[in-house]
């Protein structure tokens, strides 16, 4: 395996925690962030800004045509965002198909850059609702992506098995917990830092916070 990556980068906390893992584990990191429609685009500023500070390269490529396949609520302004996740069925937020494709998108664009390894943010610890965040899924991609291109990629997804206070943790080892708690925007809302409170993905982020803050002060 050659020793450059290319990271999936949204500007939100996960995604900026493993830009900065790969700069640890990578000798060239090269970034690629998706246009695909969504509400808010703080979420593109912040993953600009950020890539600028961490001297990584980022281009956004456009992928307009998910909401016309797929109705929730990252994408169409007249779904509301839900407070609490559903029992019988996966929240309004799940943006169908979106890991793969981007992964997929990412995987032909790192062969034309002669770069076999990708990184993702998705985790399954604190799951969600979301199927394409599950490790069974991005094995099975991992593969599928290998035989579908005759290319040796590796998939690294180094938040995997952390919860949100491991990965609050992560950063803070890094050196980039200000960064992370103060740049990037994971709300569902599209508000920046610690978001609106409301939805669930900060819900997740902020209590995730609490815990690491707590584990700090008891060490």
């Amino acid at each position: 395996m050659n020793n450059n990556v290319l990271l999936i980068f949204s500007g939100g906390q996960d995604s900026t925690t493993c830009l900065f893992w790969a700069k640890q584990h990578f000798n060239k990191v090269s970034a690629l962030g998706f246009d695909y429609g969504q509400r808010h685009k703080t979420e593109l500023e912040a993953a600009r800004h950020i890539a600028v500070q961490a001297n990584v390269p980022f281009e956004i490529l456009k992928l307009k045509l998910l909401p016309q396949l797929t109705a929730n609520a990252l994408t169409s302004a007249s779904i509301e965002v839900e407070k609490e996740k559903p029992d019988e069925r996966p929240p309004n937020t799940l943006v169908e198909g979106r890991n793969m494709l981007f992964l997929t998108y990412a995987a032909i664009y790192a062969k034309s850059k002669s770069v076999k390894n990708l990184v993702t943010g998705v985790g399954q610890a604190d799951f969600s609702g979301y199927p394409d965040c599950r490790n069974d899924f991005i094995v099975s991609l991992n593969q599928t992506l290998n035989l579908s291109m005759d290319y040796d990629y590796k998939i690294h997804t180094p938040l995997m098995w952390k919860n949100k206070t491991e990965i609050w943790q992560l950063a803070d080892e890094l050196g980039v917990f200000e960064l992370v708690q103060n740049e990037t925007v994971t709300c569902y809302n599209g508000v920046k830092g610690k978001g609106c409170g409301n939805c669930p993905a900060c819900y997740l982020r902020n209590r995730g916070l609490e815990n690491y803050l707590k584990q700090k002060e008891n060490e």
